[in-house]
């Protein structure tokens, strides 16, 4: 199958296929704050962004930039240890490059990760949330061409993350794990500056339960080339207007870091189940 963004990135994929020890059955991206699950992985090998020409530099705290293929519960897993967001200025295809790689590396199965703002009163800092649905109206027109959808059934497939079957496995996961998991929906914000009280107050009254600056195109674009993507969000601070509390990142980096223990037994049994 011939993917939207293949010619466009030929040189990094056939630089990440030279160094790539085997083909992977499950992707991990990794979002801020939540990179150290990569480093209890023992990787078989690590590539460095930095190492690899073309590929967009993350300018962000908290994403590291590294790619590592690991073995753990007899699953071979390919992990972004960082992303690449719109925010930093890339295009979006740039910011899909994680996935399309997933894709030429023969995965079939996505866990996408990130850092977001609780939108829903009953949710707290520290909560992980199983994205079951999200909101993408400031992404249309940027994904238009690189989405097929060409039919009914494909477009039906972009709206099925709360029943996709890595969704269950992951629920299955918290069940054994005993970890409280959320769910609820993510809405989708372009950034870079973080939501005023206003706007947060618009997100809430579509029915969303969080918000953030990543993932909802990931997840997109990995169903449409037939992934089984789940997405979980992990509740690092209240949105703008929910606390007196002002917006800072490095309280989304300090609660990711609160709460690794419980994302990453809950990673571990999740990759274990797949």
């Amino acid at each position: 199958m011939k993917t939207p963004l293949e010619n466009r990135f030929t040189e990094i994929l056939k630089f990440v296929k030279s160094k790539a020890p085997y083909e992977a059955e499950l992707g991990l991206i990794l979002g801020s704050g939540l990179g150290d699950f990569a480093d209890t992985m023992k990787p078989d090998v690590s590539i460095s962004t930095s190492d690899i020409p073309g590929y967009p530099p993350s300018t962000v705290v908290g994403h590291s930039g590294k790619i590592h293929f690991v073995k753990n519960n007899g699953k071979r897993v390919l992990i972004f240890q960082g992303r690449i967001h719109f925010y930093e200025g890339y295009a979006i295809e740039e910011c899909l490059l994680p996935v399309e790689i997933c894709f030429q590396m023969g995965v079939k199965k996505m866990i996408i990760t990130n850092a977001a703002g609780g939108i829903n009163a009953d949710f707290a800092p520290g909560d992980l949330m199983l994205t079951t649905g999200f909101n993408s109206m400031f992404l249309q027109k940027e994904l238009a061409p690189v989405l097929s959808a060409g039919t009914m059934q494909r477009r039906n497939d972009l709206l099925g993350l709360s029943s996709s079957p890595m969704s269950k496995t992951i629920r299955k996961a918290a069940l054994e794990e005993k970890v409280d998991l959320k769910a609820g929906s993510y809405f989708y914000s372009k950034g870079p500056s973080y939501e005023t009280p206003a706007e947060i107050r618009f997100m809430r009254s579509t029915g969303c339960d969080a918000v953030g600056m990543s993932s909802v195109h990931e997840a997109l674009y990995g169903i449409d080339l037939g992934i089984d993507v789940a997405v979980i969000s992990c509740i690092t601070n209240y949105a703008a207007g929910i606390s007196g509390n002002k917006l800072d990142h490095s309280e989304v980096t300090e609660t990711a870091n609160l709460v690794k223990n419980k994302f990453a037994s809950l990673l571990r049994k999740t990759i274990e189940l797949s």
